[in-house]
């Protein structure tokens, strides 16, 4: 009978937060990239545009972009106050997920050495602000890629892909 070498397969429940993201076609991107990477989940939060806008019918801009990928990936609205925000950070945590922000601080860990985890939410912030203090505070790490050149932030919908690539 063969021996197998290969590693058995860890399944992973990888999901994100997406805090406060004002571009459509960066949220459409991040669908696109997030399904192929086998997200299982993601939460618009706040003023982040969804695959549905306030009237329910689809957003034909994050549709062009995300080429169907918003059908394929289950998504969830959560409203910005710090309640919402609490809950569902402290119900992922009962469930084991590692939460991890990714932003530039002071006590971020380079993305490439964090160990990784079969449950885990990322946090991805405004393309302006980043990820919000309040938020900042709730994770279990913060990790950030890092920059060679003069301008201090990459695009988020870059960011998704870099980090979603780097962990499947």
């Amino acid at each position: 009978m063969p021996h197998s070498h290969q590693k058995k397969a860890v399944k992973q429940d990888i999901r994100i937060l997406l805090d406060n993201i004002r571009s459509v076609h960066n949220i459409g991107s991040i669908f696109r990239t997030a399904e192929t990477a086998g997200v299982s989940k993601i939460y618009c939060l706040g003023t982040t545009p969804t695959p549905l806008d306030r009237f329910g019918r689809k957003r034909k801009d994050l549709t062009k972009v995300a080429l169907g990928a918003e059908e394929l990936v289950e998504w969830e609205h959560v409203d910005d106050s710090f309640a919402s925000i609490g809950r569902l950070i402290r119900r992922l945590k009962s469930e084991r997920f590692q939460i991890i922000a990714i932003e530039q601080a002071p006590n971020s860990v380079d993305y490439r050495e964090m160990k990784l985890h079969e449950k885990s939410l990322y946090i991805l912030g405004n393309e302006v602000e980043g990820v919000s203090p309040k938020i900042l505070k709730l994770a279990d790490v913060i990790a950030e890629i890092p920059l060679k050149g003069k301008k201090e932030s990459l695009n988020v919908s870059v960011v998704a892909g870099i980090v979603l690539y780097a962990i499947v």
